[in-house]
């Protein structure tokens, strides 16, 4: 057996020590996040799978990252700002698109879906608990979880919404694909797409997982910022979303390593997963482990039928 095979057979099998890796899906494909760099896989329209990848800023080597509270909103923003880059580039990918937009036009696109967020998950159900409140004579206290009842209930009913879509649909199950890949990696199993299908596409430390937790902490939270007039409400809870962001990314990080009592904290949010991934095609687990690859920088299983290896596995 050659060097590469030994190299291969390592980072496939049990032995290696397995470090955190997260993702997200994108449009045709799924983009990874490993020690050092990103890695984006696209499957086109003729069937081939396209890979590309970046650095990654190091964030054990962040004063941020040492930072309770504040290590949170790091990630957010960084999660954001990478996963519209990688949106963007599998659109382009995918559907052949080259067409970029201008700086203009991604300012006023970021701005529309930040008063779109604000207006439907923060102003409508303050303004809806309101009315509620004044007509059943409700306490401030349940006043603010029947605002919390109704912003989890218009983000449940929202997702579950866009999942009637084909698009979206098939965007769930490159999801789904994610956290197989992601389980299986975890677990130390060899990586080969017949593997990763036999595992969950749950996954803790899932992003649509820490917006529901947001929306559950918020009811604490903005129940302790006091009373005041509509407008007042609406804006202490802009305000106070960076520290719910914070908390919210706390408990994940903590319920995530305390591994069976954690999987009870998070049961509402694991459950909620159910309608943010579907299950995956053994193809499309394909261009999940490649992103994998690619943000790994090593291939992960033998493509070739048991001959040697290339940087990629292909």
């Amino acid at each position: 057996m050659n060097s590469d095979n030994k190299t291969a057979c390592t980072f496939s099998g049990k032995r290696e020590k397995r470090m955190p890796v997260g993702g997200q899906a994108v449009i045709e494909g799924v983009l990874m996040r490993g020690p050092q760099r990103w890695g984006l896989a696209v499957r086109q329209q003729n069937g081939e799978i396209v890979r590309e990848h970046w650095d990654a800023v190091l964030r054990t080597s962040s004063f941020w990252w040492k930072c309770p509270m504040i290590r949170g909103l790091v990630i957010m923003f960084e999660m954001l700002k990478i996963g519209i880059r990688a949106l963007n580039r599998s659109a382009e990918i995918a559907l052949g698109d080259e067409e970029t937009i201008t700086p203009l036009e991604f300012a006023g696109s970021v701005a529309f879906a930040l008063i779109a967020v604000i207006g439907v998950f923060v102003a409508l159900p303050v303004w809806l608990a309101h009315l509620g409140g004044e007509f059943w004579s409700l306490s401030e206290t349940w006043k603010n979880v029947f605002e919390g009842l109704l912003r989890g209930t218009f983000f449940v009913l929202y997702v579950a919404g866009i999942g009637l879509w084909k698009e979206i649909r098939d965007v769930f199950r490159y999801h789904g694909a994610e956290h197989k890949t992601i389980n299986a990696f975890e677990a130390g199993v060899d990586m080969t797409p017949e593997n990763v299908m036999n595992y969950s596409r749950i996954h803790p430390r899932c992003g649509t997982s820490f917006l529901l937790i947001v929306v559950i902490v918020s009811i604490i939270v903005f129940s302790i910022a006091g009373h005041g007039s509509l407008l007042w409400k609406i804006m202490m809870r802009v305000l106070l979303l960076p520290v719910v962001v914070g908390i919210s990314y706390e408990i994940i990080r903590a319920a995530s390593s305390i591994q069976k009592l954690g999987r009870i904290i998070l049961w509402p949010a694991l459950s909620f997963q159910y309608l943010t991934t579907r299950e995956p095609s053994i193809e499309q687990v394909e261009v999940a482990l490649a992103a994998l690859e690619e943000a790994l920088d090593r291939p992960l299983y033998d493509r070739s039928g048991g001959e040697e290896y290339n940087e990629f596995g292909e």
